[in-house]
């Protein structure tokens, strides 16, 4: 099944447990909504957690321009009654977010357990994977590679730190993950996939903030995930190409479009050779500025 990835410049984290936060990220202008079953819910509310999703997405509308679940991981007690609460939900576009993803067996058996369940509506739930375990991390190209509904590879970092015995301090320098960056990256982009990077440990929207976001989209991430409404606005703009960016993007496609109607095989714009990379790159950028290739 072939999906079209929504726009995910700013992804807003907010805890399935709280009705207050939850009304205030319905306020927000966000590209999606991450709600939160998993870390931000505890043991005992896990069940009251997810009927106040049930409540909160039944019928075809929701509050949320577009929202994601956070579902607890396959090895805990409460994979499965999240699972069944997602396929049972009618509203689309729906995502589910995976955490803990080790392997690629980890997203296939939600996607039987989907195929399986889901409600009928004409689209698929989709999947993505939160990277998070040095296990996941060495099994990143597998679990890119594992499946159709797969659209995205998210990095988490407090869990990663935690699976690596990385110290806080090195932990919120962001040169440091440069090397799980590239990874996460190169198996998303191997398999046509976003690549989502982790919410920045702090709440405020300071310089480090700022250090942090701008790394990863230099990097080449598609957006990052926010833990606080201040921190959408400032992702927005960060992960929205420039004018100039979207303009050059566009008169590339053009002329590679215009040279295959012509029957060339090469074509130069600006003295810059253009190719299949160059128009992935382009198509890419168009999406990231909410705008078809």
């Amino acid at each position: 099944m072939e999906l079209t990835p929504a726009r995910r410049r700013s992804c807003m984290v907010v805890p399935a447990s709280s009705s207050r936060k939850l009304e205030k990220a319905a306020q927000l202008t966000v590209d999606e909504v991450v709600i939160d079953l998993e870390d931000a819910v505890a043991p005992a509310a896990k069940a009251d957690a997810r009927g106040a999703v049930g409540e909160l997405l039944d019928g075809h509308r929701s509050p949320f321009d577009a929202v994601a679940v956070r579902i607890n991981a396959r090895a805990t007690p409460w994979f499965e009654d999240d699972v069944a609460l997602l396929a049972s939900i009618p509203l689309r576009p729906l995502s589910v977010v995976l955490p803990k993803v080790e392997g690629p067996r980890d997203v296939e058996v939600l996607a039987e357990q989907l195929d399986a369940a889901e409600a009928e509506s004409g689209e698929p739930i989709r999947i993505q994977a939160l990277i998070e375990t040095a296990a996941g991390v060495a099994q990143a190209g597998d679990v890119a590679a594992a499946g159709g509904r797969l659209e995205s590879l998210i990095l988490g970092y407090a869990d990663l730190a935690a699976s690596l015995g990385r110290s806080p301090a090195i932990a919120r320098e962001p040169r440091s993950w440069l090397a799980i960056q590239d990874a996460v990256l190169i198996a998303a982009r191997s398999h046509g996939l976003q690549a989502i990077d982790g919410p920045w440990l702090g709440t405020a929207v300071d310089a480090p903030f700022r250090a942090a976001a701008e790394h990863a989209r230099d990097l080449g991430f598609d957006g990052k995930w926010a833990i606080h409404p201040a921190q959408v606005e400032t992702l927005d703009r960060l992960f929205t190409p420039a004018p100039a960016e979207v303009e050059r993007a566009r008169l590339v496609l053009a002329t590679l479009a215009q040279a295959e109607r012509e029957g060339e095989g090469a074509v130069a714009l600006d003295g810059e050779m253009l190719d299949e990379a160059i128009a992935v790159a382009a198509r890419r950028l168009l999406a990231r500025a909410g705008q078809a290739g």
